[in-house]
């Protein structure tokens, strides 16, 4: 248990020294093993993608033990903006931290809390983590909004929002994690939330985790209003059967389903891509938009 020194200004030398060692232990210990030097950044640090957005669920394995190793892959695609699904607070700063201290990665953070959880997150027990969503953003946020689905399925969930800079223009970006795979009619429900604050908006980036195959048929809403990133991803046409075409579509998670999206309303894009990680059973889907 690390404790606080500052006020004991009565300690003998030995005592003093033991204090400081103590400190710097618990300093250790707060960032991790695996952690970088918190000297200055490398020379020549990657710079930010100005027009490139991410999406990423986090968890599985959770755990903060991962988070340097996270951090190295957002550095390793440098990313304008980045959502975050299943992501406790306390990760999500240490995941900053590392960014900028490790490879000269200066993000921005905005919350989308659903759940106080301490199993999930850590804390003491009166005083749980925050679990949710987290946007990342290179440039500053504002108009935040968190919204919690009035149906959250087996767990809480919703959809977090802000508007930012992508590509040097003003857009409205959407984070998102939607309820479990086996939950389709509480799935359908929360689209029908989100999708009819995108539609809203002229210019919007939709990020995260669906938990639903491109055909499924509580995707609709989003359909109607957006494309994915994924050339090869579109739902289901009249007389088309569902998966004929099986392989078009990138598969996002280690199952080798298509679960994780980048919706894009009144935007095109110029790449995609999926990385899969040893950090997450979700693979790291990122893109390039095209200029204004």
């Amino acid at each position: 248990m690390c404790v606080h020194f500052e006020e004991a200004t009565v300690l003998s030398r030995g005592v003093r020294w033991a204090a400081g060692t103590m400190a710097a232990v618990c300093m250790l210990l707060l960032l991790g093993p695996g952690a970088p030097s918190r000297g200055a950044p490398p020379a020549g640090p990657p710079p930010f993608v100005p027009d490139r957005v991410a999406t990423w669920n986090i968890c599985n394995p959770c755990g903060s033990g991962n988070n340097f190793g996270r951090a190295t892959e957002i550095a390793a695609y440098a990313p304008q903006v980045v959502g975050l699904q299943e992501a406790c607070v306390r990760d999500v700063e240490q995941i900053r931290a590392y960014l900028e201290e490790a490879y000269g990665l200066v993000y921005r953070v905005e919350y989308g809390k659903v759940l106080r959880n301490w199993n999930r997150c850590g804390g003491l027990p009166w005083r749980p983590g925050g679990f949710g969503q987290a946007i990342l953003s290179a440039a500053p946020m504002t108009d935040r909004v968190s919204v919690e689905y009035p149906d959250g399925g087996s767990e809480d969930r919703g959809y977090l929002a802000v508007t930012t800079l992508v590509g040097g223009r003003p857009v409205r970006v959407f984070n998102t994690h939607l309820a479990e795979r086996r939950q389709a009619p509480v799935r359908a429900r929360q689209v029908k939330v989100l999708a009819a604050e995108v539609a809203r908006h002229d210019r919007a980036i939709v990020l995260g985790d669906f938990n639903a195959l491109p055909h499924a048929g509580e995707l609709g809403p989003m359909w109607a209003l957006a494309t994915d990133t994924d050339s090869g991803c579109h739902p289901p046409t009249v007389g088309r059967v569902p998966d004929a075409d099986p392989g078009v579509c990138a598969t996002t998670t280690d199952w080798n389903s298509k679960f994780d999206y980048v919706f894009l309303r009144g935007i095109t894009p110029r790449t995609h891509h999926v990385r899969p990680s040893p950090y997450s059973d979700h693979h790291l889907v990122h893109t390039d938009l095209n200029g204004p």
